[in-house]
């Protein structure tokens, strides 16, 4: 059997496909019948699939953070790049909280202070990484401080808390207090209503 050249192939008017010559027209047929061009995608699409096509791909969502409405096809892509509502962590405290609420809230954290273990001063805790860099800089360049440091200022810069401890035992302190108003609010609430019963 020969092998099918570029000049004996058509091109469909249908699906645009290259068909073979001796079965384009055995194709159009078929083709036509059975297939049609999403009018969103320019997919080919089996007809009895196109409903589920469009509700699967293309159909209006809502974001389940924000409520704003996209097409399905982009809202995984939504939530976890775009949405304001969607949670980050702050990289000073480690505390999530939404996207919407990190600048106003990392423009405060960051503005706080801790005391570098290295030159026992004072730095706000945006600019420790560079500071740190800095201050080892200049402590492998000098001989020796002429700065004398009490042996219990030496002891608290190399006692300086982890990060990460504070911000794993603020947000488990958070969600207990949380939960404990929610469950004497709902005491309190069912009081009222029993009282307003019985009135």
């Amino acid at each position: 059997m020969a092998a099918v050249s570029d000049q004996d192939t058509s091109v469909c008017t249908h699906c645009d496909r290259a068909i073979p010559s001796a079965n384009i027209d055995l194709h159009f047929v078929h083709c036509s019948r059975n297939l049609e061009r999403c009018q969103i995608c320019d997919d080919m699409i089996p007809k009895l699939l196109a409903e589920e096509h469009y509700l699967n791909t293309h159909a209006p969502v809502a974001c389940s953070l924000c409520s704003e409405t996209m097409e399905r096809d982009i809202l995984d892509i939504h939530r976890e790049e775009n949405c304001p509502k969607r949670m980050i962590t702050c990289e000073f405290c480690e505390f999530p909280l939404p996207a919407i609420d990190l600048a106003e809230h990392q423009e405060v954290c960051g503005n706080r202070t801790e005391l570098c273990h290295l030159c026992n001063k004072y730095v706000r805790l945006r600019e420790l990484y560079n500071h740190e860099d800095s201050c080892n800089t200049i402590q492998d360049n000098s001989a020796g401080s002429s700065r004398y440091v009490r042996p219990a200022e030496r002891d608290e810069g190399a006692r300086r808390r982890p990060q990460n401890d504070f911000s794993g035992k603020r947000l488990f302190f958070t969600i207990a207090f949380t939960g404990i108003a929610v469950v004497l609010g709902s005491i309190f609430f069912q009081r009222k209503t029993d009282l307003s019963n019985v009135q």
